[in-house]
């Protein structure tokens, strides 16, 4: 089948996480290839906002990617008059389109000599002394393989992980409005909890649009689109002048089968990794893409060593972080009485410790998650 080719190190998938695990490692002068299976750039769904924190993780500038940027946020609840906002003097969110931002990230992994394999879809795994990698033009052979091909890429199923993530669904639009609706809505990032059941709304303004959508963070079968519609009038939206819709899965809970086995490393969405309170995955996707990057590089000619480096890295924030959020998404999602109950009192302070975590200002210690969750009566932390 075509020309074999043998590399260090194949990451499969272009996004982020991968983008950045192919930079970690080729600037350490290992052979790496980027598999991807479209033409860059691609549109990409995704809200399109980076959290601070991911933003700073980057150890590039990513500025000519950035639409806008916000230093504050501001979340509503339908039981309360006014939104509570967090203010910061730095970008809380920065406003992406993926294709841009994406290709970016490639762009400069290629400099330090990675090499992208555009329009190849990855359609088997072999494993011997090394994986060998089926495409449709190519086989390719590697001592490792990263995978970063998102919710739905096809590297975890080949390499034998079976589904343990927790998907949710959502619905996002590019939405075209009037100049005097765009106007109103694009001097804040907004969060509305209660847009959708068990779920909220996101409006993001981009450069001359709107990012808008609803998510659901209870795996179950819903008319996104007749929430979507209903959230566009609670934002005041009485006509578009296009809608682009994009459906799709966000995986919320982490794998319960581990993040690598046979060489193989899962990162970002691939192994679950977006938040289960916000539903934000670049930062993470960032971040693991770093972590599986560096413990591949550190112990190259040591793949058990570095098997047991990324589980280590990820056992250090990550996953805990993921852990917590988890047991948060219960309360304000699936428990809205109790939270209504608390919000007036709590939730601006609960507004400004959260922020800064997103942001990675701070990071939870186990005694102020203990005390936040006695508070909401949760005793089996």
């Amino acid at each position: 089948m075509g020309v074999e080719q043998t590399w260090d190190v194949i990451v499969v998938g272009s996004g982020p996480a991968g983008a950045i695990a192919a930079y970690e490692l080729a600037k350490v002068g290992l052979k790496v290839a980027i598999l991807e299976k479209e033409t860059l750039p691609r549109y990409k769904t995704c809200g399109g906002g980076l959290v601070f924190r991911g933003r700073e993780m980057l150890p590039i500038s990513v500025q000519d990617a950035v639409e806008k940027e916000f230093d504050s946020l501001a979340v509503y609840f339908d039981n309360l008059p006014q939104p509570f906002t967090a203010q910061r003097n730095f970008p809380i969110l920065s406003m992406v389109m993926r294709d841009q931002f994406d290709h970016l990230l490639v762009q400069e992994a290629v400099k330090l000599g990675a090499v992208l394999l555009e329009g190849q879809a990855l359609q088997q795994l072999e494993f011997g002394d090394k994986i060998s990698l089926h495409t449709q033009k190519k086989v390719l052979h590697a001592r490792y393989v990263v995978a970063a091909d998102g919710v739905l890429g096809p590297t975890a199923k080949l390499a034998g992980w079976k589904e343990t993530r927790k998907l949710i669904p959502a619905l996002e639009y590019e939405v075209g409005v009037n100049s005097e609706d765009f106007e109103r809505l694009s001097k804040e990032a907004r969060f509305d909890i209660d847009a959708i059941p068990q779920g909220y709304g996101w409006c993001f303004p981009k450069a001359n649009h709107l990012s808008i959508g609803v998510g659901l963070f209870a795996p179950k079968k819903i008319q996104l689109r007749t929430y979507y519609q209903a959230y566009l009038q609670k934002l005041g939206i009485q006509e578009t002048t296009f809608e682009e819709a994009h459906g799709f899965q966000i995986p919320v809970g982490a794998r319960k089968d581990g993040f690598s086995r046979r060489g193989v490393f899962l990162t970002g969405d691939s192994a679950g990794f977006a938040d289960p309170l916000t539903a934000e995955g670049l930062t993470n996707s960032i971040y693991s893409g770093i972590l599986a990057g560096q413990s591949i590089a550190q112990q190259f000619d040591q793949p058990e060593l570095a098997a047991n480096a990324y589980q280590a890295a990820l056992e250090e924030r990550l996953l805990p972080e993921l852990r917590f959020s988890e047991v948060m998404a219960r309360f304000f999602y699936f428990m809205p009485a109790a939270r209504n109950l608390l919000m007036p009192r709590y939730g601006q302070r609960a507004c400004e410790i959260l922020t800064d975590v997103f942001t990675g200002q701070t990071v939870l210690s186990q005694d102020l998650k203990k005390k936040a969750l006695k508070k909401l009566k949760w005793t089996n932390w």
